[in-house]
This record gives structure tokens, sequence and C-alpha cells, in this order.
């Protein structure tokens, strides 16, 4: 590939290195330069440009990211278009992420227009979570170096493999001694069960007994006969020696000890054994919060159906240390994350929340769509804040115009603050314009969310806000499914003066094509994120709980 300053009459065909506005027309980076693009280059007075020009046996930038994601993908792994040179792989199930560290540096290693970035091994993913991206840094591959990488990735097994978590019935011994009040067991019940649940898995009633070797060898039994595919023992007093009373009751069922203590802190004190090929864990006292420890770097392991022997527990040591240190300056919940390259830490940029809640609601007059109350008496601009409240996005602005009143009340006393927007009648426009102006100036950025999409929920806009980066060129974030752009969207701040600059009912969605640079879309799992409610036959599309009465 040849690159740099080329005379217009040689460029036809090039690729245009960066985005130009000439007179009306925005010729953009990536785009391939034809004799209109040039004509108007000339035009503007313009005798050269920067670009890119193939040459023979170069792969164009969307064609070899095509090709290396091709063999990349596996069970259970989806994968995007290819667009800027760039596929992403997403995960179509919950499980356990195994990735080949070995083969994927290798991978990088080939060339410097290659990479690929993953999760870290064992990490624990949910449908439609991002697990890699396949880059293709220039804007063309020599094939043969394309070559290279597709034979290596095809060399053995998948260098990246999902394994789902199994829906394992789980029996749950929970010993007690006089003095255990039974608020601590009901609360290590709950805390178990939502662990189990978390990962696919049911636990079957659990069995409370004397803190007794014998009492629990009889549970384990009674446990193994109902079906338990995995067994756990938490005792009312934490066990510190394999010979302790939960390891015995292991024994006393028939079973037997393989491994007791991890390098995992919380999770030092876990003791692996086994009844017949079922796994039987002794719990460390840190199991009874819910708080990552070590027990969920065994579970995860077990109901993907990976593996966990005596050599895997002593290997969890690097990234084993979880525990809170005392004599620490700062608590780690209040410090923000350090990168892994080791780069200075940077704090995540303050993102507002836009709510549009002034208009007229004409489709569905006489009625106010957004005080439309579901059966539970919750109206829809409610619980549109309340899941926007669940998110990371703050301040939350509301702005009202349209009854503003009635909308205030409708959020009773919420964390919020109220714009209004005195000329509401004009259109969408005016309320936008309205809630732009009022973000704080610390906010990086802004999510702008209807008042009638209550189905849109806070890991939704969670997803759509982690999305957001300068330094990487995503600068306006929106969601899609199956390929249909949707809402909620978010923009950098450096777009707040056009957005001011519109008029009339319209939003600013058709700002999108004058930025394609700068667009990041991302696909989420459901139609949420396409389903607003405006119209009384709408309403009867919504989740029957979540209708008003009357209604379906």
């Amino acid at each position: 590939m040849k690159f740099g300053a080329a005379p217009l009459d040689q460029a036809k065909g090039a690729i245009m290195a960066h985005s130009q506005r000439v007179g009306e027309r925005m010729i953009r980076k990536g785009s391939l330069l034809d004799e209109a693009a040039i004509e108007a280059l000339r035009g503007a007075g313009r005798s050269e440009v920067i670009c890119a020009r193939l040459e023979p046996g170069d792969v164009p930038e969307d064609v070899a990211a095509d090709r290396l994601a091709t063999p990349l993908v596996s069970p259970l792994l989806a994968r995007s278009r290819a667009a800027t040179g760039r596929v992403n792989l997403l995960a179509e199930a919950p499980g356990l992420l195994r990735i080949d560290a070995a083969r994927i540096d290798r991978l990088n290693t080939i060339d410097e227009a290659l990479t690929i970035g993953t999760l870290p091994d064992y990490a624990v993913v949910a449908p439609k979570d991002l697990i890699a991206t396949i880059k293709i840094i220039p804007f063309s591959v020599p094939g043969n170096v394309l070559s290279v990488a597709e034979a290596l990735v095809r060399q053995g097994p998948r260098p990246m493999t999902l394994h789902p978590f199994r829906p394992l019935k789980v029996g749950l011994v929970v010993t007690e001694l006089p003095g255990l009040k039974d608020s601590v067991t009901d609360k290590t019940i709950a805390i178990t069960e939502a662990r189990i649940t978390a990962l696919t898995g049911s636990l079957l009633p659990p069995v409370r007994c004397p803190h007794r070797q014998d009492a629990i060898g009889r549970a384990l039994e009674n446990l193994v006969a109902a079906g338990a595919d995995l067994l756990l023992v938490i005792g009312a007093s934490a066990v510190v020696d394999r010979r302790d009373v939960g390891p015995a009751g292991i024994v006393h069922a028939g079973g037997e000890i393989l491994h007791f203590g991890m390098p995992v802190d919380p999770g030092n004190l876990i003791c692996l054994g086994r009844i017949g090929e079922r796994p039987a864990l002794v719990l460390p006292g840190c199991a009874r919060s819910p708080s990552l420890n070590g027990i969920d770097f065994v579970l995860t392991r077990l109901f993907a159906g990976v593996p966990v022997t005596p050599r895997d527990l002593m290997r969890m040591g690097v990234g084993g240390l979880l525990k809170e240190m005392e004599t620490r300056p700062m608590p780690r919940a209040k410090a923000p994350a350090t990168p892994r390259s080791g780069a200075a830490p940077r704090s995540a940029p303050l993102i507002a929340a836009v709510i549009l809640g002034a208009g007229r609601s004409r489709r569905m007059a006489p009625h106010n769509k957004l005080l439309v109350s579901d059966k539970s008496g919750k109206p829809m601009i409610a619980r549109v804040v309340d899941n926007i409240l669940s998110s990371n996005a703050r301040p939350i602005l509301v702005v009202t115009g349209h009854q503003a009143e009635h909308v205030g009340h409708a959020l009773g006393g919420r964390p919020v603050r109220y714009v209004h927007a005195d000329d509401y009648a004009e259109g969408l426009s005016a309320s936008l314009k309205a809630g732009i102006a009022a973000v704080p100036p610390e906010c990086a950025a802004a999510i702008v969310c209807l008042g009638d999409m209550p189905l849109v929920t806070g890991r939704m806009i969670d997803r759509l806000l982690s999305m957001y980066d300068p330094d990487e060129g995503r600068l306006i974030v929106l969601p899609t499914f199956r390929g249909k752009q949707g809402n909620p969207m978010l923009w950098d701040r450096r777009f707040f003066a056009e957005i001011l600059q519109i008029s009339g009912d319209s939003g600013a969605r058709f700002l999108v094509s004058k930025h394609t640079e700068s667009l990041c879309e991302v696909e989420m799992a459901d139609d949420a994120v396409l389903r607003d409610f405006d119209t009384t036959e709408s309403l009867t599309t919504l989740p029957r709980g979540m209708r008003p009465a009357g209604v379906g």
C-alpha cells in the first residue's frame, strides 16, 4: 500500500485518509475517491490529497478483518459485520470464556497491521457481551501476511471458546451451633442461592444439621439421593483443616478430600472433595458474603463443565488477591481502576441522562402517554426514570413542558433535575435543546432518552455508556437491534453546538450521517430499543404486568 499525498489526477480509486468538507459535501475517511469526489476537491482549489493506494496483493481492511474473524468464530460465539477494519465477537450464551493466550500473542506478533484484543481467560460472560475485537490498523494488509495469520488460527483448536453454564442441581448443607442466629443462616442460604441462580443452576431444599461429621455425612447422602449434581457444605464454624468436621462429613458419606486451601484471598480455606463423580466443596467463611471471593473462581468453572483439580486451585494465585487491606489509604471501592497496561488511572467520564418528557402526546390524546399508569399504579415516566436511575448516568435531567406539574407529581421526589422547555409546543427539537443546554459543564457527554420507552433497562444504558470512548473516536453511541437503529442515543459534548441549532419537530438523528466516523453502533439482545409507546394501540403490546388497567 502506498500512503501519502497524491496528485488528484492519480488519486481516482484511492482511499481517503482524512475526512474533508468540500463545499456542501463531506468526503469521509475511508471512502473511495471517485470522479465526483476528485472534481469536488479540484473545484475547491486542491491539487493533491492524502490517500492510500492499494498495490497488487493488498487486501482491503474490511475484507481482511472479515477473513481473520471467520476462523476465530466458534460455537456460541457470534460476530458483527466488518466495518472500518473491525469485527467484534460476542457471546451467545452465559458461560465461561477460555482464551489460548499463547496463540493470541502469536497472532498479534505476526504484523503490526493485525490486532486481536480479548477479555481475560476465564472471564464470565452474559449473552451479547463483547468478548473480542479484531482490528486492522491500516487501510489494507498484504495478502501474504493475512494468509499466515489465517493458517495459524486454523492450526489446532480454536483459540477462543465459550463453555456454557449448565443448569446444575446443587445440594447445600448448613451446620448449626448453639448461639448462631437463625438470621445468619437464612442470609447464608439466600446468598448461596443467588450465586447458584446467577450461574443458571438451582438449589435443592437446603439441609440444616448439627455441626458434626456424622450429621453432615447423612445430609450429603440424602442430597445425593435427591439428585444433586454438586454438593456444598458451609459450617457454623469455619473449616481450618482437611480433617475438620466439614471435610470429615464428606468422607463419612463415602467421598474423598482432594485438596485443602487455595491462593485466593478471601477464599483461602476452601476444601475440594468429591463423592463419586460429584464435586463436594466445604466453603470458607467468606462464602457468606455476596462479594467476589475464591468460591466464585471455583463455581464458575464447575458450572461451565471445566474440571477443577488440585493443580488448578494452586494456579489461581495470580489475580487472586481480592481482599481489602486495612492499611490502604483509600478503599478500592473509592479508588479509580488502574488499567492493566500500568498507565496512570483515569476516572470514568461523567455522562448525563436527558429524558425528554415535554411533548403534548397528540397521538394518544386526550391522554398523556407519560402519565398512563400500569396495573400497579406506576406512571410510564416513573418507570423510565427508575430504569435510568439504576444506570451509571448522572445527573438525570427531566425535560418538562406539557402538563409539567403532573409529570413532576408522577415522579414523586425522585433524585432528578427538572428542565422546563417553555417552547415545547414547537416540537421535539425544543425539548432536546432545552435538555442539552442544561447539561452541566463537567459532563463529557449526554445520553438522550425518550420518556415513552419503558422497556429500556439500566443495564442496556450502561452498555451504551461503556462503549463511549473519545480516545477511540467513539463519540456517538446508539443501540441497534438486527441492524435497525434505535434509542437512546449518546452524544459527546462536541456535538452539543450542532444540536442546539436544530429546529422543528425532529431530533438529532440526522446528524449521524454527517459524523459517521464518530459513530459506534451497539447491537442489543432484544428490540426494547426500538419500541416506544405513543398510541393507545401500542399499549396492548407492553408486557402484561406493565399494561394499564383495562388494556389487554
